[in-house]
């Protein structure tokens, strides 16, 4: 009974991570196709699901805990989903920020290139997938390499930051666009770190290693 539990409690999970993909590509995608109803669907009406998840699943969490006592791997387990839904409710949030920077940047076009945008989104889209992907697998050899791809989404942001920074100072008019896309590529970030939570986390569960403090290869 106490695996079935948990089986139903990690296919809420699934569902939820799948709603907050959905909300990242429709975050971007409204930004760059200039389409207002997808940044508003993100903010109205999938960021209040996710808050429903969220409550949905903690709830069930505490219950099982509670009605079962899990020890040894399935409470590692269940605490594990425990923080997977805390971080998902927060890449939702993360979202509507990106949303909210995207629906300034509408009506105040973005200077320059937004291919240093697309790489980070793609990538961190791409890591929020493998990384449920490997959690639903156990597989550890994925989850290191969506740690691995976090450098690239840094590196992105970083170059973005360096690009802005120079634009604003030869341009004190694009300051406010410009902290905008820095905003967003701040959110996008921040998405990464979380999938890399995740990454983390299953190597935790299935090696019964930390590599929280430890550079992978």
């Amino acid at each position: 009974m106490l695996r079935e539990k948990i089986i139903e409690v990690k296919q809420q999970l699934l569902e939820d991570a799948a709603l907050v993909e959905d909300m990242i590509n429709k975050s971007i995608k409204g930004l760059l196709d200039k389409n207002f109803a997808l940044l508003e669907e993100v903010m109205n009406t999938n960021e209040p699901m996710v808050n429903d998840y969220d409550r949905s699943i903690e709830k069930m969490c505490v219950e099982l805990i509670a009605q079962y006592e899990p020890v040894a791997r399935d409470l590692r387990l269940v605490i594990m989903i425990i923080k997977m839904n805390k971080d998902l409710e927060r890449m939702a949030d993360h979202t509507v920020n990106i949303c909210e920077s995207g629906t300034f940047l509408l009506k105040n076009p973005i200077l320059g290139s937004t291919e240093d945008l697309k790489v980070m989104s793609e990538n961190a889209i791409r890591m929020l997938k493998d990384s449920i992907s490997a959690f639903v697998k156990e597989d550890v050899q994925l989850a290191q390499s969506v740690c691995n791809m976090d450098n690239i989404v840094d590196e992105a942001g970083d170059k973005i930051l360096r690009d802005l920074t120079e634009l604003m100072r030869s341009k004190k008019e694009a300051i406010p666009r410009c902290l905008q896309v820095m905003r967003i590529a701040h959110n996008l970030e921040r998405i990464a770190d979380l999938s890399t939570n995740f990454a983390e986390e299953v190597i935790s569960i299935v090696e019964g290693r930390d590599i929280k403090h430890h550079h992978i290869e």
